[in-house]
Order: structure tokens, then sequence, then C-alpha cells
């Protein structure tokens, strides 16, 4: 009778989608559900609900796991102490979990001991068993955006994908990380079906939105792309993806060269001088000053901000993609001594450290940050040998295809000033056939074409820019 009233207690204990709950009450697997819906649609603090719940109710596993999990996805090293300490304290109830929350645990685990892949793995191995775990599928799908996993990206979702449908609470949430899974595996058109359908579910769903901005930045859909992101602005929030959100917008105003409104979404929304700023506000604000600056225009002195907000960073090496962001604004801010330290650091941990984040800083990010010093410094040349050979190894870097096109774009510009006009020209023509609505490849078109003494050539790609800028 014992054995019976303890399966008929176990089986009981559900979350609203039917996944089992060690934790035997509703109240507190309610808490989890709304932090998870938080973290999942970037409003309100995810961390401080479930800390609610946890004040009263110190033994929910499940919300100690949550709070260990969403941390891993800052990649900050202030961070780390938190996420470790929220791990130990779902230890000490390992005795009462179930395999569901073991495995997130032991996710969890491996991911603080610097074994990224491992800890995907073993969310991925929760997920087989409980294809309805959103917060097991929304942990893999962001840990693959970060580790540059690109099928992983899609895949995670395709893998349940008959298992959900509008019935199911959060479906709205898995059509949004399978379209962006889809969109960076180039499947533009059902990238965006699925991502306005998940947007007629939940209009002010930010990452549907952010499936749709990279479409229409993939495909070079730039006055329609402006129009989409402004007409839903509104719902956008005020969080840190919501400032992603006027990032994206910003780089379609750059590609047809509106630098007022440029200037006008960083000022508005990427300067953190009257906020308190955090490593993803940061990361945007770096990537698109460096763009700006890339295109000859000025940047006044936003750069020095930027780098006092990196440079307590600056020996951090917890994350390749963060370090080459923090190594942008270094270099732009002239600030040698920072930079020394972070390639300093990045050496030494190289030299000792066996994580996982040691490849990617190995074969993308030092050669990054060196050739941007190379550039700053006029030697384009050595910029363009840094760069030409690991140009299709940077999705080892994690983020995006848009946000890794910041090293594309470095190595064309770096080619035009070292005088490599052949090659320049050639990387200017793979860009303009994958974007040829875009005033800057044109550009470079033209400045390539210019360099071999083509006026002809170099004529018409300027007046196929500027008729870009007036469309």
């Amino acid at each position: 009778m014992a054995a019976s009233n303890t399966a008929t207690k176990q089986k009981s204990f559900t979350d609203c989608r039917g996944v089992p709950v060690s934790y035997p009450d509703t109240k507190a697997i309610e808490g989890l559900e709304r932090a998870i819906i938080m973290s999942l649609s970037f409003r309100g603090d995810a961390i401080a609900e479930i800390n609610k719940v946890l004040n009263e109710h110190p033994d929910f596993i499940m919300g100690w796991l949550f709070k260990a999990g969403w941390l891993t996805q800052s990649m900050e090293t202030r961070i780390y102490d938190l996420m470790v300490k929220s791990l130990g304290e779902a230890e000490k109830r390992l005795k009462t979990a179930n395999d569901r929350e073991i495995g997130h645990y032991e996710a969890v685990r491996a991911w603080v001991n610097g074994d990224f892949f491992g800890a995907v793995q073993k969310w991925e191995a929760v997920l087989v068993k409980y294809p309805r775990d959103l917060l097991a599928m929304e942990l893999v799908h962001y840990a693959d955006v970060l580790l540059g996993d690109i099928a992983g990206q899609r895949d995670v979702v395709a893998r349940s994908s008959t298992l959900w449908d509008e019935s199911v609470p959060g479906y709205e949430f898995v059509l949004g990380f399978y379209a962006f899974g889809l969109e960076e595996n180039r499947d533009f058109s059902h990238a965006e079906q699925l991502a306005r359908q998940a947007l007629a579910i939940r209009p002010d769903h930010p990452y549907a939105v952010h499936a749709v901005a990279h479409v229409m930045e993939m495909r070079g859909r730039q006055t329609g792309g402006v129009r989409f992101m402004k007409e839903r602005a509104n719902k956008w929030g005020t969080s840190n993806f919501a400032n992603h959100l006027w990032w994206h917008t910003a780089l379609y105003h750059l590609d047809i060269e509106q630098y007022d409104k440029v200037y006008n979404i960083f000022d508005t929304h990427l300067d953190s001088r009257q906020k308190d700023g955090n490593k993803y506000e940061e990361l945007d604000a770096s990537a698109l000053l460096w763009r700006i600056n890339l295109v000859g225009q000025d940047s006044g002195d936003r750069w020095k901000h930027l780098a006092d907000k990196w440079e307590p960073a600056a020996q951090d090496t917890l994350y390749a993609f963060n370090d080459v962001h923090a190594m942008l604004t270094f270099v732009s801010d002239d600030r040698v001594d920072a930079q020394n330290e972070l390639l300093s650091a990045n050496e030494r941990y190289l030299e000792s450290a066996s994580d996982a984040n040691v490849a990617m800083s190995r074969e993308i990010g030092m050669p990054f940050c060196l050739a941007m010093r190379d550039f700053k410094n006029e030697h384009y040349g050595d910029c363009v040998d840094r760069l030409l050979p690991v140009r299709y190894m940077t999705h080892r870097l994690g983020g995006s295809f848009a946000q890794r096109d910041i090293i594309g774009w470095t190595l064309l510009e770096a080619a035009l000033r070292a005088r490599r006009f052949d090659l320049a020209l050639a990387l200017a023509n793979e860009r303009t056939a994958l974007k040829p609505t875009s005033a800057q490849n044109w550009r470079a078109v033209a400045r390539a074409f210019k360099g071999l003494g083509d006026s002809s050539n170099a004529d018409r790609a300027t007046a196929k820019a500027q008729s870009l800028i007036h469309a």
C-alpha cells in the first residue's frame, strides 16, 4: 500500500505540460512556471521570481535547478558564484529528486566544470525522456547559440515536434526556438512562417520577433525590416533583449547608410551611461560601434564609456565571445594595458585550462583579438592574414551569423586598406551575391574595382549603392 501511495503521489505532481516534479506543492510548481515564462518572454526578473518561491519552499529542488540553469546563460564571472551556490542547494536535496531533476543537476554540474558540450548532452537526455520539458529545451537551445552549434539550435526542437501544438502551454516559445534554428540553418521561408505563427499566438514574443529580424537581415530586406521592427517596438519591453532588437534595427539602417538613425538608436537604446548595464547590452553596443567605424563614421567619445564597462572583465577568460567584444573596446579606445591584460590572461588560460572555451578561444577568439589590434594599428595585411584562414570556422565562436559577420566585414575592410584589391573584390562580391540590397556591399565592390583601376565597373557599383540608399 505504501508503494502504491508513493507512485500515485509521484504521478500526480506535474507541471502544466505534464512533466513530473518531485516537490509536492502546486503553488511552488506554479511559481516555477511564472519564472520560466519570464525567462522565455524576457519580461520581469526570473531570478527574483524564483527567489520568492524558494523563500517559501526552500526544499523545492526544481526551483534551485531553474536558478542555476538560467544563470548558466549569463557567461559572466560575476554570476559564477551565485550559480555554484544554487547548484549546491540543489545537490543537498538530490535524495528526493526524480530522474528528470537529476538530469538537470548533472547538466548544470557539467557546465560549472567547464564541459559546456557535455552539459548540452545531459539536457538533451532529459528532453529525450521528457520532450515537453520546456526549461530543458530553452537551456539547450540557448546553450547551442552560445556554443555555435547551428544544427543543434534547430534539431533540439525538431526531435519533439509532433508532441507540441497550440493545446500545450508554451507552444509559442517552441515555435520561436525552431524558427531561429531554421533561420541559422538558412531555411528562411520556413523560419519566418513559424516565427509569425508564434507572434499570432503571443504578439509580444521577443524571440519570435528576433527570428524574423534575422531572416530579414540575412535576406537583405532592410526597409521591410525597419518597418516590421518599429511596428512592434512598443511590445518589446525594456529588457536587455529589447536592446538587442534595437541593435538589429540599427543594422538595417547601417546597411543602407542611414547613419543618423544608427546613431539615434545607439544613443537612445544601447548607450548604457544612464543604466546599470550588463554584458548583453555592452556586447551589442561594442559590435555596433565597430561597424560604424568600419564604414568610416566617427563614434565620438562613445568608446571610452564602453571600455570603462569592459575593463573589469579583461581577465575573465570565461567565454571567448565576450573577450573579443571587450577587445573591440580596448583597441578602439587605445587602452594598450587592457589589451595586454586580456591577451596575457588568455595565453595563460590556453596553457593551463581544458574546458570547452579553450578551443573557442584558441581557434577564433585569440586570432580575432590579435587581428583587431592589427587593424587599429593599421597593420592591415597582418589582420587579413590572421582572419582569412579562420573565416569558415567562425561559428565556433558562438553567437549568430549576424553577430559573427563582424569578422567577415573586418576582413574585407582590412583587405581594402591593405590594397589587396583582388582579394577585396572577391570578398565583396561574395557578400554582394548573398545580400545584393546592401549599399555597404556595393560600396566595397566599387572601392575594390577602383583599386584595380577599373573605373567603369567602380562607377557602376557606386551607382548601385546610391540607388539602394534612395530606394
